[in-house]
């Protein structure tokens, strides 16, 4: 199914991210916000979203994700600040965005009278496509996401899971080079959150498609976004890759590596324990915990290769997205 959605060439010059990236920016917004009378939803944004790219907008509920979604789309001005999609001005050139980003709000709507592939054929109609071509991209958009058999049936008797993934079918046929998804898995019981969670990795690797997924759900955002972003009261409190954020949250504290080698042998131990910046090692099952008041992971590797003792498992553990969310909406 790779590249069955051929996406559209556009005349829009590419926004180039920062040198140590090299990957454009599909998304930008520089001091971004939005005031409603005296509430401020979105503080003074700097968002960068990178092409190819599963990036999590973070938050709880008011936090301003939605108002930011809207403003990516040209749906409503921001206050002050610049905002660009696809390399457009979604304040000055909407239409041109629209063209460009599939949007699945919280509550897809449907008509409920019309199955499955009549709303889809609707849609491709609001977007000029001729009926052959319409019908190309609805059979394989039903294909892609699982309702292949479930094509004429009415969408009125379709249960959460199945409207949200016809809400990407939905997307899917403007062939879009972003998908923006606003709490997908809502509502939805833990199988079809599994669907969900998988239908969005292949729509984001095999069919190239960038996705922006605004979610409080911690874990399904741990399990597919490249990188993440932390929304607390209209600000972006910090941004990146769950690793690097980990790391963060980690200064200061004392470290555990995971470390396992083929021959896990008293010699080896002992000569972990002697590295400059353990603190301890302790032994659990065929693993060795490393405790350390830095990173040790380069000289673990260089000790086993000089004992010829094959690495198997090398981890440092890190925070996850729950405890990285908590410590930095505190410090919001």
């Amino acid at each position: 199914m790779a590249g069955t959605f051929a996406q559209e060439k556009t005349g829009a010059t590419a926004i180039k991210a920062s040198e140590d990236s090299g990957q454009s920016l599909i998304v930008r917004t520089v001091g971004l916000t939005k005031v409603y009378g005296t509430f401020t939803a979105v503080d003074r944004l700097d968002l960068q979203v990178r092409e190819g790219e599963i990036f999590g907008l973070l938050g709880p509920n008011g936090a301003g994700k939605t108002t930011t979604i809207l403003m990516l789309l040209g749906l409503t001005e921001p206050t002050s600040g610049s905002v660009q999609v696809c390399g457009f001005n979604s304040t000055r050139e909407p239409l041109k965005v629209k063209r460009l980003v599939g949007y699945l709000p919280e509550n897809v709507g449907f008509y409920e009278d019309l199955t499955a592939r009549q709303n889809l054929r609707y849609t491709a109609r609001l977007n000029g496509l001729s009926d052959k071509e319409a019908d190309k991209r609805i059979a394989e958009a039903l294909s892609l996401v699982g309702l292949g058999e479930a094509a004429d049936k009415k969408a009125g008797q379709f249960s959460r899971g199945m409207r949200q993934r016809l809400g990407i079918a939905d997307v899917l046929i403007k062939s879009p080079r972003l998908v923006i998804l606003d709490e997908p898995t809502l509502g939805i019981d833990p199988d079809g959150v599994n669907q969900l969670l998988e239908l969005i990795v292949r729509m984001s690797r095999e069919q190239k498609i960038t996705v922006m997924l605004s979610s409080h759900q911690l874990e399904q955002v741990q399990r597919i976004c490249d990188r993440i972003g932390i929304f607390v009261k209209g600000h972006m409190v910090v941004e990146g890759r769950i690793d690097e954020l980990g790391m963060r949250a980690l200064e200061g504290q004392q470290l555990t590596t995971e470390v396992q080698v083929a021959r896990m042998d008293g010699e080896f131990i002992d000569s972990l324990g002697r590295l400059k910046g353990v603190v301890r090692v302790a032994r659990e099952g065929d693993i060795c915990l490393v405790y350390s008041d830095q990173d040790v992971r380069e000289r673990i590797s260089e000790l086993a290769y000089s004992l010829g003792a094959p690495l198997l498992h090398l981890r440092l553990r890190g925070y996850g997205v729950e405890e990285i969310y908590f410590k930095y909406f505190r410090e919001g």
